[in-house]
């Protein structure tokens, strides 16, 4: 075998491979041997064909198949021979069968880049730092009560905080468009939970009334071909509703899985500060692998960015049918790129800073981030904990999560670090 690495453009490389034309005639000469004993040849019985008859038939299909079978065989060897390590398939560009002496493909394929990564202490990096007051707990506990809050159907027209049952149809230059028509949708005034102008045009309505909204779509609008777009909703108001609150006491408690009020308002601190400090921690981790990105610039593979590309627009149409909305099938891969090259360029840095410095995550590591995990689940903590210890393979994401720990904590310690405060409302509050 005799193996040729040519560079092209980028991170693109083509492998010349060069094996004995005996290996192609053999393989061709197997094959056609094994054809011969399936194929019906007329003057012929099923297996007594001979070779020379089988060539002029099906040599093309043998080629083909030969072909393909030598590549499989020797790829691997050809590949750690020129040193070369894919980070896409290798597809085949070129074959040649022809020559007397010797048989050669040529794949070409994408490389992983070289990865040089900047002196952390030149990484200007914002962090940021909240606390829980009282009047958090308070909001919260107020959250609760809304949740717990049941509604009674009144004889009079709608105000804020009534929840209303509605069926409406909305349309787009005159058509109702994809997921545009719902029956006894329920829905509280005021919470936000429309679009704009959505919830204040069914406010002063009594049951029995319709109503007609003309509205325009936000612009970033996650649904593509209405983001930005005037339509129009035909509502009927089915009914209105006034909220009946409950009292705050041991009966309430126990509506929340606690056996009294006590209980509850300690369970309720406790989630509070995993909030806080989950959402601090993927804040911080953003911004600290933000400014990584920033100054370390370098060409990632395509191949890479596509599969990453594809993987995202899978999550969101799986998210998009959980939440009971039409996925959005016709939406290409490639909208994704963006952020699909961003994750990829990310890990390839991730995964050089920890073999430079030799991070592995320890077993005692990987349970304190697991049971970390498990207190934001409440009463199904065990159940999470019982999902990912019965497949050794899925707590590589566990792993990971470690690792970009250690990665974190190894730029803080001579990154330069500004401390931003904030409140916890701004914390928990922001997207996601």
């Amino acid at each position: 075998m005799k193996t040729s690495l040519e560079k092209l453009d980028g991170l693109k490389r083509a492998l010349a491979v060069d094996l004995s034309i005996d290996i192609f005639r053999q393989k061709t000469d197997k094959i056609l041997r094994g054809m011969a004993s399936k194929v019906t040849v007329d003057g012929f019985r099923k297996g007594k064909v001979p070779l020379s008859i089988m060539r002029k038939q099906f040599g093309d299909r043998a080629s083909s198949e030969a072909v393909n079978e030598i590549v499989n065989d020797t790829l691997v060897e050809a590949l750690a021979d020129a040193k070369a390590t894919p980070a896409s398939r290798p597809a085949i560009t070129k074959i040649d069968s022809q020559d007397k002496d010797t048989f050669s493909y040529t794949v070409t394929f994408e490389v992983f880049p070289d990865v040089k990564v900047e002196d952390f202490s030149k990484l200007k990096v914002e962090q940021i730092e909240a606390k829980i007051t009282q009047e958090d707990e308070e909001k919260t506990l107020e959250g609760l009560i809304n949740q717990a809050t049941e509604y009674k159907a009144v004889e009079r027209k709608s105000k804020a905080g009534d929840q209303v049952t509605i069926d409406f149809k909305g349309m787009l230059n005159g058509e109702v468009f994809e997921g545009g028509i719902a029956s006894d949708f329920k829905m509280v005034l005021g919470k936000g939970s429309m679009i704009a102008g959505f919830e204040d045009g069914l406010l002063d309505i009594a049951a029995g009334k319709s109503v007609t909204l003309n509205l325009t779509f936000p612009k970033e609008y996650h649904a593509p071909q209405l983001a930005g777009k005037d339509v129009v909703f035909e509502v009927e108001m089915k009914e209105v509703a006034a909220p009946q609150s409950p009292k705050l006491d041991d009966e309430f408690a126990k509506k929340f899985g606690e056996k009294d009020i006590d209980s509850l308002k300690k369970s309720m601190k406790v989630r509070m500060q995993v909030e806080l400090d989950n959402r601090l921690a993927n804040q911080n981790k953003d911004d600290l692998f933000g400014a990584l990105l920033a100054a370390n610039n370098f060409e990632v593979p395509q191949a890479s960015i596509d599969d990453e590309a594809q993987s995202l627009k899978q999550e969101m149409e799986q998210r998009l049918q959980q939440q009971g909305m039409p996925a959005q099938g016709n939406m290409p891969a490639a909208t994704f790129n963006p952020e699909a090259q961003r994750r990829v360029k990310l890990g390839l840095l991730v995964d050089q800073i920890s073999s430079d410095h030799k991070f592995n995550a320890s077993k005692e590591q990987i349970d304190i981030k697991l049971n970390e995990m498990a207190a934001t689940y409440g009463e199904e903590a065990q159940q999470l904990l019982d999902y990912y210890k019965a497949d050794p393979s899925r707590l590589a994401a566990i792993e990971l999560m470690v690792v970009e720990q250690m990665v974190q904590d190894l730029i803080l310690a001579s990154a330069k670090v500004t401390i931003k405060k904030k409140t916890f409302e701004e914390i928990t509050q922001q997207q996601s």
